[in-house]
């Protein structure tokens, strides 16, 4: 697969359909009127896995011709894509090697445990997944699961704006995290060929701004590993997904920690969701812009929820014990 069009996501659809959730949109009085215009939230956060990944993996491995799939899948993942990935693996029976940092969130090395994967742990640096992954691959002989610069990857994580649009058509604007860019750019996807004029929208931390300053300079930029609560976008937007991002996106809201951190719990006392700081950072980013949306139905894809509960965040942005 080299693009990614609506016939490539309504196959990927029907490929992943009997292993996911599709997952339900909920509304809050309360966030509406703070927000000024009427919000609705996909529950990718009770996804199988407890994130979108699912449906990238799951799209990904069952992809494979059954000689390649026999040979195992690798992949580099510091959070929800590993998860994913193992349990996508799990489901056809074939083995999954997944390189993880040694300072991945302990729910999230877990979650790959319980799913099956075998996790290789290597410093906390892009360098050093890339090699422990390529090692990886030549030893086994597998397929290399990108976490998001794979085109089955982005078809698969167009499957949740593609549900969005059917269970919630009224929408005028929809709003996704940006990390590597697989949910933004397979969401811009389905959006032009569902709803072109639907205006679609990213978040992202301001401490982790490379798609947002990708965008002024007119190509990628990096800004290093970066730090934010926000951990499942540290990474930086990917080759593949960058230009589908330039191309099509409004604009990357920014979000600060404190914003980050403030929504998070506004989501859990009011909402009663679960959610991981990423999944919290396309609305904290909404709040603080100027951007006007009144009156607007906006859309906003709650990425995961996979938290690890003894270190939930608090207002000062130190961990509550």
């Amino acid at each position: 697969m080299t693009s990614v069009d609506l016939t490539t996501i309504r196959d990927a659809h029907e490929r992943i359909r009997p292993h996911i959730h599709r997952t339900p949109i909920v509304t809050c009085e309360l966030l509406n009127a703070r927000a000024g215009c009427q919000l609705y939230f996909k529950c990718e956060n009770l996804q199988k896995a407890g994130a979108f990944k699912s449906r990238g993996a799951v799209n990904a491995v069952f992809s494979l011709e059954a000689a390649d799939a026999a040979r195992g899948v690798v992949t580099h993942s510091s959070g929800n894509h590993a998860g994913a990935l193992a349990r996508a693996a799990g489901l056809r029976g074939i083995p999954a090697q997944i390189v993880m940092p040694e300072t991945s969130p302990r729910v999230k090395v877990a979650a790959v445990e319980n799913y099956g994967g075998e996790i290789t742990f290597c410093a906390p640096n892009l360098t050093a997944r890339e090699t422990t992954a390529q090692r990886l691959l030549e030893e086994t002989g597998g397929t290399l699961i990108h976490p998001y610069d794979d085109w089955r990857i982005i078809a698969g994580q167009a499957t949740a704006a593609c549900e969005f649009l059917e269970d919630c058509p009224q929408i005028d604007m929809l709003l996704t995290p940006v990390g590597g860019g697989g949910l933004l750019a397979g969401s811009l996807l389905a959006a032009a060929a569902m709803r072109p004029e639907l205006r679609v929208l990213g978040g992202e931390p301001a401490q982790v701004d490379d798609a947002c300053r990708g965008l002024a300079a007119g190509h990628r930029v990096s800004v290093g590993t970066g730090t934010s609560i926000a951990d499942g976008l540290l990474t930086n937007v990917g080759a593949l997904t960058f230009p589908i991002i330039q191309r099509s996106v409004e604009a990357i809201l920014l979000a600060s920690e404190p914003g980050i951190i403030r929504t998070m719990h506004l989501m859990m006392e009011r909402m009663k969701l679960l959610i991981e700081p990423s999944a919290a950072v396309p609305l904290a980013a909404l709040m603080e812009s100027d951007l006007d949306v009144s009156g607007l139905h906006v859309g906003i894809i709650l990425s995961g929820g996979n938290l690890d509960l003894s270190r939930i965040p608090v207002a000062d942005g130190t961990c509550d014990h």
